[in-house]
């Protein structure tokens, strides 16, 4: 599998310092920041000092990290650490690890896009991953993830129809299917920052290795859960279309500038080569 190397920007090179900070949060914009939690990232809207209430979790992490989601947010925001709400970008595991434990205990709604509902309402399943694709040990592990839904339907909400987010002024969500039917990223116009969720990710999520040492490069969805490679392809070509000029991803570190924009439009424009296992092409990945 092809993959498309992206030089560290000045986001990577200042990690050193925030993974420094003892709620192990690395600051993006003064109101946006995420952790890495294992293998997958959080973020958190709001401002330092915001208080209970004054900010907004994105997505849950793995099971088990509630201790260190807590913390950081005690530690960033003040107060008991309690947001106004939790968003999801989508309901796989790796992105819900916590989320009926938190929802329950801080009484908070959780949005999402209706279409992944059934993946958080306890109705429904996600399909199984597959193992063959990408060539790494995690994927070779995917058999062992968790595909069943979680069940916080008491706290469920759609995200609002006009695409706003609730809680997180100037924010604006974007429908982008393929990895998950419900997927969706978070993105706000005026300094160009886009909360991409799985839709594209910064490591080879489907190696241990790289995973682990967080070495810059662009990718499309995780391979091993993901289904729809024609939608994938869609969204990655329509998050291109926005410039954007900073990502944080579910999976890798954030990036941002020139390398990172390169990256991303040479991904969009050779998605089916650089992204698609070899043995869907041809399948859903048709030619565009």
């Amino acid at each position: 599998m092809t993959q498309i190397p992206l030089p560290a920007s000045a986001l990577a090179e200042n990690h050193e310092a925030d993974a420094a900070r003892d709620d192990g949060v690395r600051e993006i914009a003064p109101d946006v920041a995420y952790r890495q939690l294992a293998i997958v990232n959080v973020a958190f809207y709001g401002e330092a000092g915001a208080g209970d209430g004054g900010w907004v979790l994105i997505d849950a992490g793995v099971f088990g990290s509630g201790p260190a989601i807590r913390h950081a947010a005690q530690a960033r925001f003040g107060g008991s650490g309690r947001p106004a709400c939790i968003v999801l970008t989508h309901g796989h595991f790796d992105h819900v690890g916590v989320l009926e434990t938190l929802s329950r205990e801080w009484d908070v709604p959780v949005y999402a896009h209706p279409l992944e509902h059934p993946y958080l309402n306890g109705t429904r399943s996600y399909p199984p991953p597959d193992p063959h694709v990408g060539g790494g040990m995690l994927a070779r592990l995917s058999p062992l993830f968790p595909t069943s839904p979680v069940d916080v339907g008491a706290h469920l909400r759609d995200l609002p129809p006009d695409h706003s987010v609730p809680f997180m002024s100037g924010f604006r969500w974007i429908h982008t299917p393929g990895h998950a039917p419900g997927h969706v990223s978070l993105w706000r116009e005026r300094d160009r920052l886009l909360i991409a969720g799985d839709a594209i990710v910064t490591t080879a999520q489907e190696s241990v290795y790289a995973s682990v040492t967080q070495a810059p490069e662009m990718h499309g969805p995780p391979m091993y859960f993901t289904p729809d490679w024609a939608a994938a392809r869609e969204s990655v070509r329509a998050i291109d279309a926005l410039s954007p000029e900073t990502v944080i991803t579910g999976h890798g570190a954030a990036m941002q500038g020139q390398d990172m924009k390169l990256a991303l439009a040479a991904l969009a424009r050779n998605f089916d080569v650089v992204a698609v296992p070899e043995d869907k092409r041809g399948g859903d990945a048709s030619e565009a």
